[in-house]
């Protein structure tokens, strides 16, 4: 029988006083949550949002406010029930998703943390990738410690490809699919496509590995092309896909429905649709690592059901090379299809991501055209839709914890080089960046999430840099801090002013390795302190001769002593790497699939730096007093 709530409840927002939940069900639903000596709280009004996406899918967003707020600091049991109407009974958590719940436990429970003491954090989340999803090895994690209150973190951080619109597995698509016909999700019209509408798609040739080949005129659209497609190309690094590339927006719904329950993909068949015999080998060998990701499916459900989720998009939530540089943008939104592309990707984030991180940024415009929308289907709402979350400026956010966290969105206010479009954007704008030292200004410390890290790899910049002077940003992903001057000065400068805080930790994904920096300004002790902590990815790993070889050049290249520091914009800051425990050669990057795990002591400094894998855990040194930081390496990059 077919479960009625399709994926959820995914913990988005929890504090005291309010409790914001995620679901997707395959008819309208009525919610109650009760909670230990309260009340039951009915989600009625406001406090229940819901938005019908196909014939047999609705997506709901439960925002509660407490009448009484929760104690902090204690295993808090909840249950989620629903009902149909009122003649159908109540059905609880117990009933419907007995599977959330740890050993031991009748209820899922959560925890309201006083302070920001501890973070989960990683990014890159790729499905049919050959590594062990990290999510399933913080689910065993937290199965260790979850009935201990104050060693839960306070958050899980997704920061960054939560899903991969643009590199998508010929088996995932063909769930995408099934999914679709099954729940009714909305066809669309494509407006210069070489297909009419999404039907005329899903029956094309071209619809499964040779997707590149719908765009509309190869000779008319060779920039389109190149930047768009074919820009996904990286020699150097790593190599991606756009073959299977998410066109409509109800593909991207299903996809998001399969990365994050078990429940949708009951009842699939394992169709194959007609390839020659090497793309056979492909679909089988991706179906392999697809089944095993599947199979983790239940254990990502219960995490996500316990830990307070907060998410943020990288490129690949919508597309690689999103927004790169301002003759990107000029191709892919010159063009209708592409742009529909782009802004049915950017939708789905907004429903499915967005939405849950802080609820009232769209409580206003964004939700009278989604729901303008949802009562009809006419590519007119569509495409205002698309045009309004494409201008939209408020996907960053800010949580105010102790210490304070700050979400940043590197991806849509960028600093564009206008001398030259072909140039790298900066992550961020000059308006942007005065907001956030806005932000900053009287904090003791804050922890910031930046998707891309802000000091990665002074190598692997320096190539990026070279492709950039070649006139090829594209072909390396040349899209770093560092990489814009104005960007780069800008963000330095912050660190530098006198009123902001003294301590910074700076959480990082999107690299596909993970590492530690401690930072500090050169000639100047104390303050600020800084600290740069990557964890990716959760399910993607980086070529692994290729990291020991730039990880090895790295340190030859950028030794202290080495004069090609002086031809850096860090060259003011003294920067040391934490080495993960047990690397060998001096070895200063971990190549290992996982997600991150950070603990803070009072002052906002990190205290544990850790990256939890399906092999188990792996420190960094993060404990100055436990490790001085003259027994450690030194680099400044």
């Amino acid at each position: 029988m077919a479960s009625t709530i399709l994926a959820g409840p995914i913990l988005r927002r929890a504090s005291c006083e309010r409790l914001v939940f995620w679901l997707a069900s395959r008819v309208p639903l009525q919610f109650r949550l009760l909670l230990p000596e309260q009340a039951p709280l009915a989600a009625t009004g406001e406090r229940q949002q819901q938005l019908r996406v196909g014939e047999h899918c609705y997506l709901q967003l439960l925002d509660l406010p407490l009448d009484t707020p929760l104690p902090a600091d204690t295993l808090v049991p909840y249950d989620l029930q629903w009902r149909r109407d009122e003649q159908d009974h109540w059905h609880g958590l117990a009933d419907w998703a007995p599977d959330l719940c740890y050993e031991g436990e009748s209820l899922p429970q959560l925890v309201i943390r006083s302070r920001l003491d501890g973070l989960l954090h990683g990014s890159c989340r790729k499905p049919h990738h050959a590594a062990p999803d990290g999510l399933v090895a913080a689910d065993v994690w937290l199965g260790g410690c979850h009935a201990q209150p104050r060693s839960r973190p306070a958050a899980l951080m997704l920061s960054g490809d939560q899903v991969y619109a643009d590199d998508v597995a010929g088996p995932m698509l063909t769930a995408i699919h099934q999914l679709i016909e099954e729940l009714g999700l909305y066809p669309e019209t494509l407006e210069g496509a070489l297909v009419a509408d999404s039907a005329e798609l899903f029956a094309s040739p071209l619809n499964y590995y040779r997707r590149h080949e719908l765009l509309p005129s190869i000779k008319a659209n060779v920039p389109l092309r190149e930047r768009f497609f074919e820009g996904a190309r990286k020699p150097i690094f790593t190599t991606s896909s756009a073959n299977n590339h998410l066109i409509t927006l109800a593909e991207v719904l299903a996809m998001y429905l399969l990365v994050w329950s078990p429940e949708p993909w009951r009842g699939l068949t394992e169709e194959q649709p007609p390839l020659d015999e090497e793309l056979r080998a492909r679909y089988l060998t991706e179906r392999r690592c697809l089944a095993q990701f599947v199979e983790g499916l239940p254990a990502v459900r219960r995490l996500l059901a316990h830990l307070p989720t907060l998410m943020i998009f990288d490129d690949h939530d919508v597309t690689d090379d999103w927004n790169l540089t301002a003759a990107w943008e000029q191709s892919a939104y010159g063009h209708p299809f592409s742009r529909r592309i782009i802004g049915n990707a950017l939708v789905g984030y907004f429903l499915c991501q967005g939405w849950g991180n802080d609820p009232q940024a769209f409580a206003g415009e964004p939700m009278a055209l989604i729901r303008a929308w949802c009562e009809r289907q006419d590519a007119g709402r569509q495409d205002a839709l698309i045009d309004h979350l494409l201008r939209f400026e408020r996907w960053h956010y800010s949580l105010e914890t102790s210490p304070k966290l700050l979400v940043l969105d590197t991806r849509t206010r960028r600093w564009r080089a206008e001398s030259n479009f072909g140039s790298p954007s900066g992550l961020m704008d000059w308006e942007a960046l005065t907001e956030l030292q806005g932000e900053l200004l009287h904090h003791d410390a804050v922890v910031i999430v930046s998707p891309t890290p802000v000091f990665g790899v002074k190598l692997i910049e320096v190539i990026q840099k070279i492709f950039t002077w070649l006139g090829k940003p594209l072909l390396v992903d040349a899209e770093n801090w560092m990489a814009h001057q104005g960007t780069a000065n800008v963000i330095l400068n912050i660190f530098r002013h006198t009123r902001t805080p003294a301590n910074y930790v700076i959480l990082s994904g999107d690299v596909h390795y993970s590492f530690m920096y401690d930072i500090r300004l050169r000639h100047q002790k104390g303050e600020p302190h800084i600290w740069q902590i990557t964890s990716s990815g959760i399910k993607n790993e980086f070529p692994a001769r290729l990291l020991d070889v730039l990880d090895r050049l790295n340190r030859w290249l950028y030794s202290p002593r080495s004069p090609l520091n002086w031809f850096t914009r860090r060259r003011r800051l003294e920067i040391t790497p934490h080495p993960p425990a047990d690397a060998s050669r001096g070895e200063r990057l971990l190549n290992k699939a996982g997600i991150g795990h950070v603990r803070f002591n009072e002052e906002g400094e990190p205290v544990l730096v850790q990256q939890i894998t399906a092999e188990g855990v792996v420190d960094f040194a993060a404990d100055q007093a436990a490790q001085p930081a003259a027994a450690l390496s030194r680099e400044d990059p």
